[in-house]
C-alpha cells in the first residue's frame, strides 16, 4: 500500500522510525517532509502535501504527525475529501477506519512512544471500513456538507 507521510520537527525522529517500519512491512512510503530538523518549521507545509497526496492517490493512506497531532489532523482535514483522525491508541485508529473510513491517521510524538505509534499505525492500516449503511450515511452527510455547505436536515423535518 502507498502511504503518504508528513509532519514537523517535533515528530521528526518518530516520522523517520515509522518510515523505516512501514518500508520494512513492504509499504511504498512517500515522505512529504520534513527532511531535516528545523525547530522553526511549519507543519502545514508538509502535512498538507501528505493529505493532498492521499486525496490524489485512491487506495492510499496517510500518516501525519507532530508534537500533539492536533494541528496536523486539523490541517489534513482541510483537504477536500480527506477524513483524518487523531489516534492515541490502536482502538481509536481501528474505529476511525471501521466507522469513519478515515484515510489519514494523526499522531502526537509527545504522547506516544515509538512502539505505541507503530501499533497505532499498524492497526490503522490493517483495518477496513465496515461499509455499514449507518456509517456510509453519516460520511455522506459530512461529504455533502463539505461540498454544498448545507446542513443535513433535522430529524422529523
Amino acid at each position: 500500500m502507498r502511504i503518504h507521510i508528513g509532519g514537523d520537527h517535533a515528530a521528526l525522529e518518530l516520522q523517520q522510525a515509522l518510515i523505516a517500519h512501514l518500508e520494512e512491512a513492504g509499504h511504498d512510503v512517500v515522505n512529504h517532509g520534513p527532511f531535516g530538523y528545523d525547530a522553526q518549521d511549519d507543519y502545514p507545509v508538509f502535512v498538507l502535501r501528505a493529505a493532498e497526496g492521499v486525496a490524489a492517490d485512491p487506495g492510499s493512506r496517510g500518516v501525519v504527525l507532530g508534537g500533539s497531532g492536533n494541528g496536523e489532523q486539523m490541517a489534513a482535514n482541510k483537504v477536500p475529501g480527506i477524513r483524518a483522525a487523531l489516534a492515541y491508541a490502536p482502538e481509536l485508529a481501528t474505529l476511525a477506519r471501521e466507522h469513519n473510513d478515515a484515510q489519514i491517521v494523526s499522531l502526537g510524538a509527545r504522547f506516544a512512544t515509538e512502539d505505541e505509534a507503530k501499533e497505532i499505525v499498524d492497526a490503522f492500516l490493517a483495518t477496513e471500513f465496515s461499509d455499514e449503511e449507518r456509517h456510509r450515511r453519516r460520511i455522506g452527510m459530512v461529504s455533502a456538507y463539505e461540498t454544498t455547505r448545507e446542513l443535513p436536515p433535522l430529524p422529523g423535518t
